[in-house]
């Protein structure tokens, strides 16, 4: 049976751990080649060799998403290799402030809102010249956050910004659906990576988020991964707008 990507190309920010790299491999799996980004090229490298150790093929460009100047060497690059690009997948997130919203400054907002918002959108836009290059349309998924839709009282600036990213999504997919280009977004609920450490080793914090759920537990990214290949596969062919919350039965 052929895999539901075969011949795909997916672009995949944040690619170098956590759901990102967890999302290399599903995609790598389903069929898809990949174009990985992310700040450091050493965590992205162990990521190429994970997708390639799948049959795939695997381009390292290490770039910040939320300067221009990087998102055009992005779709270069891409567009170089691969002649194409058929799926974008928005993870790369920053959270470098924790505590009361009213405490947070603003180099602390600017960086929440650059790369959690402000490179998602310019990547969409970017991937939407390069799908409607080829004409076969295409699939984008943002990685959202179940804080984009509960408030939060110790990670705010996040939250805002996650909110904005499902906005985002519905944005997006209203304006291209006609290109048929689908737009949609997961919203995890804490997830036991290395970006939410602080969260997950917070005793009062991990208490919460597993008796307030219906699994009683927090979730892992390759749990995440899956909803992506959905969702970037024609078995979503109808779907779009649309956030799916992956949070264990938190948000119920």
């Amino acid at each position: 049976m052929t895999p539901p990507l075969h011949e795909r190309v997916a672009l995949i920010t944040g690619a170098s751990r956590g759901i990102g790299r967890a999302t290399a491999r599903a995609l790598a799996a389903a069929g898809a080649d990949l174009v990985l980004t992310a700040r450091t090229e050493t965590d992205l490298r162990a990521a190429a060799d994970e997708v390639e150790a799948l049959g795939r093929r695997a381009l390292v460009v290490p770039a910040d998403a939320s300067q221009a100047d990087d998102v055009a060497r992005l779709e270069a690059a891409a567009i170089g290799a691969f002649g194409r690009v058929d799926i974008l997948v928005n993870n790369a997130g920053t959270n470098p402030f924790f505590g009361a919203v009213q405490d947070m400054d603003e180099r602390a907002w600017d960086a929440i809102m650059n790369t959690n918002v402000k490179a998602a959108f310019f990547l969409s836009v970017m991937a939407r010249e390069a799908m409607l290059e080829h004409g076969e349309g295409g699939s984008i998924v943002n990685v959202s956050s179940i804080g984009g839709l509960q408030a939060s009282d110790v990670i705010g600036g996040y939250s805002i910004s996650k909110a904005a990213m499902i906005m985002l999504t519905q944005v997006c997919a209203k304006t291209w659906g006609r290109d048929d280009i689908r737009v949609n977004c997961i919203a995890p609920g804490l997830i036991k990576t290395e970006f939410s450490r602080a969260l997950w080793e917070n005793e009062a914090i991990l208490e919460d988020a597993t008796q307030t759920a219906a699994l009683r537990r927090i979730g892992t990214p390759e749990e995440m991964a899956g909803a992506v290949v959905y969702l970037s596969s024609r078995a979503a062919s109808f779907v779009t707008g649309q956030t799916l919350v992956l949070c264990g039965g938190r948000w119920l």
